[in-house]
């Protein structure tokens, strides 16, 4: 206790800690509600451009027009569009849509990352792929954009306990879509599944971000593994059709692996790793790392040949 009368004084560094703690904490929180303001934006800016678009299309095809008001046109929102439609892909005589849409909607609704992600995959597919012809086109029929969507959601519910529901998803999404998917793997957004059939991703595999893969992908286990057995996929990587990459293998972000080529080793960030079995080009001492930050974006496939090839046609 301090002496009759002396008053107990907090020391001036503590006082100076907390301030500048709540502070931090109050510049984190502005900054937070800027981001989700701005992703609010994004979202409804593009919803606008997606039900403009499927107007458009109904005028255009009135034989589309039940279609395009029933999937687009009636809803308020992308994230009520989306469960609708994906209840409705999904749905089977005793998984029942109406049930499958609560679940979407409830999901999507409770988790803005979710949306956001949905907005990041649909200009992936726009931007990347010449063959989507508008938004509301990727929204409607691109099945690797739907596969990951109704994925997101099944990692969700795994994530939550709910395993055995996340499953039966899991089991739907493989039958409508020929993608399969583990509930448990987990992926990054602005992901474009680029054709799609045929993509297998393991239990334990993680994507980055900006990631596109083509058809007959596959992120598989060794066999003789347990654990942590799935390939990792870096930021902006670029995954050939048919590539087949096994085991818990880091590919750098920034990488290339060219179609058909099998991965059993790492590959180091910007690197290109092509062959059956794969190898770096330029050599596995001093492999050559390219110009591109961000293959997955570019989607060049073919740049490594000038140096990994004379064949000329």
């Amino acid at each position: 206790m301090p002496p009759a009368g002396e008053l107990r004084h907090q020391s001036p560094s503590k006082d100076k800690q907390s301030s500048d703690t709540q502070s931090t904490e109050a510049a984190a929180a502005a900054a937070a509600a800027i981001s989700a303001a701005a992703a609010d934006a994004e979202a409804a800016g593009l919803w606008t451009q997606i039900k403009a678009e499927a107007r458009r299309d109904a005028e255009a095809e009135p034989a589309l027009a039940s279609y395009l008001y029933s999937t687009i046109l009636s809803h308020s929102s992308l994230e009520r569009s989306i469960s609708f439609h994906l209840g409705n892909k999904l749905c089977s005589s005793t998984l029942l849509s109406t049930l499958l849409y609560d679940l979407f909607l409830n999901t999507f609704s409770s988790d803005p990352s979710l949306r956001n992600a949905t907005v990041a995959d649909l200009r992936a597919a726009r931007v990347r792929d010449p063959a989507c012809i508008s938004f509301s086109h990727c929204l409607l029929n691109y099945k690797g954009f739907l596969a990951i969507q109704a994925h997101r959601v099944s990692h969700k519910l795994w994530t939550q306990s709910r395993k055995p529901l996340a499953l039966a998803l899991h089991s739907r999404i493989s039958d409508v879509f020929a993608v399969d998917i583990h509930p448990a793997a987990k992926i990054g957004k602005g992901i474009l599944l680029d054709h799609a059939t045929g993509v297998v991703i393991g239990e334990t595999a993680v994507i980055g971000n900006n990631v596109s893969i083509l058809h007959h992908v596959t992120l598989g286990g060794t066999g003789k593994a347990c654990g942590d057995r799935h390939p990792k996929i870096g930021d902006g990587c670029l995954i050939g059709a048919g590539a087949t990459i096994l085991g818990n293998v880091k590919i750098g972000a920034g990488a290339k692996v060219g179609a058909g080529s099998v991965v059993l080793i790492d590959v180091p960030c910007r690197a290109t790793a092509v062959g059956n079995p794969a190898r770096l080009v330029g050599g596995k001492e001093k492999p050559t790392i390219h110009d591109e930050e961000c293959p997955g974006e570019s989607m060049d496939h073919t740049s490594f040949i000038s140096e990994w090839s004379d064949y000329i046609i």
